[in-house]
């Protein structure tokens, strides 16, 4: 009878080794709870990827948004057709910094939550997994948007793909309870280099871009609602500051003798942005309730 003891010693510090791998996975995930909250995040570790509900949703409302009255008609309108069952188009909102791209799409899910939307918010660096997140929610009698925040793409970034497929282009029609919002500062979404002009070239007397513009193009072409955003000028910058220093119990005297600081404030960042006004109110309103608690 052959010695047996070699091969049970190595089968034992085998099962060893794989319980301690399964012991560093993290645990499967139950499908989620979709009635627990209207929003969710993908989150992954170890390569293994589940829906995590969003406890607090941000409570930001449309009335909050303003000065920026034309991309709310264009994104109330297409959101409210998705959530009547009605066709609609992937978004795809650009501009300027701090401008409300973001707040716009949060600001919708509170408004439509009460009507079966649902907001997932997926990073950049998991767009590879978002054949898996449709699938997730295909069949589900909810309307879900896939939000990417702040998306842009660098050279040899290839997640792209995986979000021009799902857009439109897999072999697999995309779900009518999905669609995609997404927020960028450029409307190309991939960096464009000066030496691609050389790649134009001319047929009869029309100009063609080259392979690599119109790879970059593309992407955001797959979006059916583009919805721009622009710098705020003095006075809009002034009226969203105000807006949200009321918001936050600021009284109206103080308001109006602290103009001159909110422009101040304004231009040592730079920007007259609404997520500047929306600090300058914070900072202003945290000050205020200083002052009150010295004075008792």
């Amino acid at each position: 009878m052959p010695n047996t003891l070699p091969l049970e010693r190595l089968l034992a510090r085998a099962e060893a080794v794989l319980a301690r791998f399964e012991a560093s996975l993290p645990p499967l995930q139950q499908a989620p709870d979709w009635q627990s909250a209207v929003a969710f995040r993908w989150r992954k570790s170890n390569g293994r990827g589940w829906l995590q509900a969003v406890r607090h949703p941000h409570p930001i409302r449309l009335s909050d948004l303003e000065n920026i009255d034309d991309q709310k008609e264009r994104i109330i309108a297409n959101t409210r057709q998705f959530v009547a069952g009605k066709t609609a188009n992937n978004v795809l909102l650009t501009g300027t910094r701090g401008s409300g791209k973001s707040s716009l799409v949060k600001a919708v899910l509170n408004e439509y939550a009460g009507k079966g939307l649902r907001l997932i918010e997926v990073d950049k660096e998991d767009l590879v997994d978002l054949a898996d997140i449709v699938d997730l929610l295909d069949g589900r009698p909810e309307k879900f948007i896939i939000f990417c925040d702040d998306l842009s793409f660098e050279a040899g970034e290839t997640a792209y793909k995986a979000l021009k497929s799902v857009l439109d282009g897999s072999i697999a029609a995309p779900p009518d309870n999905v669609l995609i919002y997404a927020t960028s500062n450029r409307r190309h979404l991939m960096p464009e280099y000066f030496s691609e002009n050389l790649e134009t070239h001319r047929v009869d007397d029309e100009i063609h871009p080259g392979e690599t513009t119109e790879e970059k193009i593309s992407l955001s072409e797959r979006f059916g609602l583009w919805i721009s955003f622009y710098p705020f000028s003095q006075d809009d910058y002034l009226a969203i500051a105000n807006h949200w220093a009321r918001q936050l119990g600021v009284a109206d005297e103080v308001i109006v003798a602290s103009e001159r600081e909110a422009l101040n404030w304004a231009l040592s960042r730079g920007s007259r942005s609404g997520r500047v006004a929306w600090q300058f109110a914070r900072d202003l309103a945290g000050r205020q309730k200083t002052s009150r608690k010295k004075t008792r």
